[in-house]
């Protein structure tokens, strides 16, 4: 699943448990999917972080990481 559709996915879910009609076994379930998603969306941010400061080092010669 591409990051867009795990935020957006997080986003549903954030409001379903934000909802008072939800079971205890529906709110485990939601959030333990919404834990698995958070981990891929995570994993895709890093690899674009690695990417960027690859495409800096090779732009400038040195490496260096802003903030």
């Amino acid at each position: 699943m591409s990051f867009e559709k795990n935020l957006a996915r997080l986003e549903q879910i954030a409001s379903s448990l934000d909802r008072d009609d939800l079971s205890l076994a529906e709110s485990l379930k939601l959030f333990e999917e919404g834990i698995g998603l958070l981990k891929s969306a995570s994993a895709e941010v890093a690899k674009a972080e690695g990417q960027v400061r690859t495409l800096v080092e090779k732009a400038e010669g040195v490496f260096e990481v802003s903030e």
